[in-house]
Formats: structure tokens, C-alpha cells, sequence
């Protein structure tokens, strides 16, 4: 590793923004001030006019290997993570087969090991039966627990009173759920088939993934983890009445927001139908307005992107045909400063949203801030330089984006992965590999 210095650039983060230098040596931040000196073989970024942010930490994404790759690989949406300013990731257990034991955990952290262009962690899954595996996972080397509590595919939904018990008094980490009711989805499902047949529209999905559905789910799991004294988040809220759950400054029990329910929402179903077809669903305009207030005041802790790809041919489905997710991690960075933008919060919130926070509450060490010591994780961003989204530039597999033609503010520059540049001039640079992230022991 080279040194390099960066010069001129206005740092943010802790929640500050201030002019200064970079130096960095050996993969991390050897020094932070004004007008650093350097060596004559140290390689400068003049960032004069750019920002500089900590890279993001994006605790849920699903990249599909194994089992699944025809839709996207480690390889493939690690390039476009760091493509979107995003230099570690937390993948999901819901892969095939399920990673429900450190064996098959650590199969797939070997694949990173040798094809991501990101740092990379994976959660490990829980199911009715393999609270064994859950207690003897060790918390160094997992992201935390993943509890579908909702529907889900084969083994991995959790839906036993005893099993949900079990894992929350047992878990050594975090636990992260997605919550959703099954029971009251399929009554959902069965009403609107009494109603549409096997024709039902798109805008249907969040009558049928209901905010009765969420609301429940989500009541339980933080009602599960006050009694069990159980370190909780949960993913993706996406309604108003979820909100009341979470109190800001709460380090037990976290909330977290993707960007796809910061900013889609019911309308726009018409034009882009099965495309935004996820779960959770996207709902009405006053829960994503509520959403954003709730980032801007704390009740939500993390924003993240639920990146989940799946072939186009896949999406041309039928509502009950088409899969849900949608691929956002290559423009959730432009995504959140197009709302900084729009004065839904502010920029110092997205860094504490999207670096500091994952990183603390996953217990994170030396990632997710710009501190001296610290991995240097960045993201270098120009303010003045607009990005159009085009299908063409895309480095997730599947070769689409709901935001195919949108014009965003900003435009990122260079990526930094472990002071090695990994995105630069519009092109994701071979050759840089993420390192695996590294966890506290006591976690608890």
C-alpha cells in the first residue's frame, strides 16, 4: 500500500464538517489537519470543493451466492457498492442453501475473501430449529442474527413462539428482524384472489403486505426483546405507526430505513409497478413523510438499502409471480443527498445514519468514522456534478435500476476501500479487495 494524501476536501463526520488533510498509510488514517507535508513518493487527491465522508456501512444487503447467482454474486454487487460510495456490507442468510450454521458462514466469507471489491460481513440464520447453531456462533465473525419474522423461502422463517424465545434470551450478537405477519399476509392474499383472481395490480402489494401485518410483527419482536434483555434492530420500517416502538438514543432496541421507503411511495406503483414490488411494501405518502421526520429525529437509527436483485425477465411476472426486491446499492449515497437536498434531513444525519451508526451498534472496530487510526473507509463526493442513472453503468448483475433516467446532485468521485482506491473516474478499479469486518468479542 502506498501512501496518499488527500488535500483540500471538507471532511464530515461526528457530526461536523471541517477543512482539513488526510493521510494515509498502510490502510488507514495515519492523520488528520491542515496542510499536511508528505514524502515525494506519496501519491495526493487534490479535493478541493469535494466532500469527504466515511465509506457506508450497509447492514442489509442480499447478493445471492450462493444458490442464486443467475440474479447477483459477491462479486458483481460489491463492485457496485463501492461504485456507490458504500465499502462494507452485511449480506443476508437467505441464500441456497440458508446459512444457518458457521460452516456455511464461513463458506461464504472465503468467496469474499477472494472477489469483493468491499469490506464484507454475513448474518447468520435463524430458524424453528437451529438455536444450537445460534448460541454457538462465534460473535467476532458474524454480523448478528437474522430472524425472519415474516414470510420468507424454504427454512428460514421463524414463526414458533417457543423457537423466537429461544433465539432472543440465546443470541450472541444483535439480533436483526424482518417483521411481518404472516398469518394476516395470507388472509390479505386470499381477499384480494376472491377479488383480482391471479391478476391482481401492483398497487395491491401494501394492502396486502398491510401495516396491521408490520405493526404486529414489529410489536412483538421489541416486546420479545425487553423481556429477554435482548439487543434488537429492525429492518426496514416502513409505517408510521411502527415509529412509536423506538425512542432516539435507545443503544438496545434500533430502528432501521431503507432508501427505497424514503423515496418511493404508493403513487408510484403506476409507472414502475413490479419494480418496487418488496417487502416490506412501499406504502402511502404520509409513512414515508413520517419515515424521513423519524430519521431526522432519531427514532431511526440506521438508513440502509435492502439491495435484493432479480433478473428483469424475473420482474415481468405476474404480481404473485414477480419477485420482491429491488437493486438500490450503487445510488443509495445519491439517494440520501438528493434528500439532503430537499431538506428532509441533514447531511451530518446521513454520515451518523449510514457510518457511525451500523458501525455502533454492530459493534464495528475501526470502521464508519474518519478518525485517526481508523481504516480509511471513504468516499470522496462532488457537490457541484450531477450523475444520470443509466442501465449501461450499472455493475449489479441483474443490469437494472428503478431509477434508470434519474438525474441526481451529486456525483461520486472516488471510492476508498482500506486506502485503496476502488472506484475512480466513473469506473470501479480492478484488483482492490475488501478485507473482512471485524467485530468487538462482547457483544451481548
Amino acid at each position: 500500500m502506498s501512501d496518499l494524501l488527500i488535500t483540500g476536501g471538507t471532511l464530515i463526520s461526528d457530526g461536523r464538517q471541517e477543512q482539513a488533510d488526510l493521510y494515509l498509510k498502510n490502510g488507514r488514517i495515519e492523520s488528520i489537519g491542515p496542510s499536511l507535508s508528505h514524502s515525494g513518493n506519496t501519491r495526493v487527491i487534490e479535493a478541493d470543493g469535494k466532500w469527504i465522508l466515511p465509506g457506508l456501512i450497509d447492514d442489509q444487503v442480499h447478493f445471492r451466492e450462493p444458490g442464486l447467482t443467475h440474479k447477483a454474486c459477491i462479486a458483481t454487487e460489491a463492485r457496485a457498492a463501492v461504485a456507490g460510495g458504500v465499502t462494507s456490507f452485511f449480506e443476508m442468510p437467505n441464500v441456497s442453501p440458508p446459512t444457518l450454521d458457521m460452516e456455511r458462514l464461513e463458506e461464504k466469507r472465503a468467496i469474499a475473501g477472494q472477489k469483493s471489491a468491499a469490506n464484507y460481513a454475513f448474518f447468520l440464520g435463524a430458524s424453528n430449529d437451529n438455536i444450537e447453531a445460534v448460541k454457538a456462533a462465534d460473535p467476532t465473525r458474524i454480523a448478528g442474527v437474522k430472524v425472519f419474522m415474516g414470510s420468507s423461502t424454504g427454512n428460514m422463517l421463524v414463526d414458533e413462539v417457543t423457537a423466537l424465545e429461544q433465539i432472543f434470551r440465546h443470541a450472541p450478537t444483535p439480533i436483526a428482524t424482518h417483521c411481518e405477519d404472516t398469518p394476516t399476509i395470507l388472509e390479505n392474499e386470499r381477499l384480494a384472489r376472491e377479488k383480482y383472481g391471479e391478476d391482481v395490480p401492483f398497487q395491491e402489494h401494501p394492502n396486502i403486505r398491510s401495516r396491521e401485518a408490520c405493526l404486529h410483527s414489529s410489536s412483538l419482536a421489541t416486546e420479545l426483546a425487553k423481556r429477554e434483555d435482548a439487543r434488537l434492530h429492525v429492518l426496514h420500517i416502513s409505517t408510521e405507526e411502527e415509529l412509536d416502538l423506538f425512542t432516539p438514543g435507545d443503544s438496545r432496541i434500533t430502528a432501521e430505513a431503507c432508501v427505497h421507503h424514503l423515496w418511493f411511495e404508493e403513487s408510484s406503483y403506476t409507472t414502475l409497478g413490479s419494480q418496487i414490488k418488496c417487502n416490506p411494501a412501499i406504502k402511502q405518502l404520509s409513512d414515508r413523510e413520517a419515515v424521513r421526520q423519524a430519521v431526522a429525529d432519531g427514532r431511526i437509527s440506521v438508513l440502509a438499502t435492502d439491495h435484493a436483485p432479480h433478473t428483469w425477465e424475473e420482474k415481468q411476472g405476474t404480481y404473485f409471480q414477480a419477485p420482491s426486491g429491488l437493486p438500490l446499492v450503487q445510488h443509495t449515497l445519491l439517494l440520501m443527498l438528493e434528500m439532503v437536498k430537499q431538506n428532509c434531513f441533514s447531511i451530518e444525519t446521513v454520515v451518523e445514519r449510514a457510518c457511525h451508526a451500523p458501525a455502533r451498534i454492530f459493534d464495528v472496530i475501526d470502521r464508519g468514522h474518519l478518525r485517526e487510526g481508523y481504516w480509511a473507509d471513504l468516499v470522496i463526493v462532488n457537490p457541484d456534478a450531477e450523475t444520470v442513472v443509466r442501465n449501461t453503468e450499472l455493475y449489479s448483475k441483474c443490469g437494472w435500476s428503478p431509477f434508470a433516467g434519474e438525474r441526481f446532485s451529486h456525483r461520486i468521485e472516488q471510492t476508498l476501500v482500506c486506502g485503496i482506491s476502488a472506484y475512480e473516474n466513473g469506473k470501479v478499479q480492478e484488483g482492490c479487495q475488501g478485507q473482512a469486518v471485524e467485530f468487538a468479542k462482547d457483544r451481548r
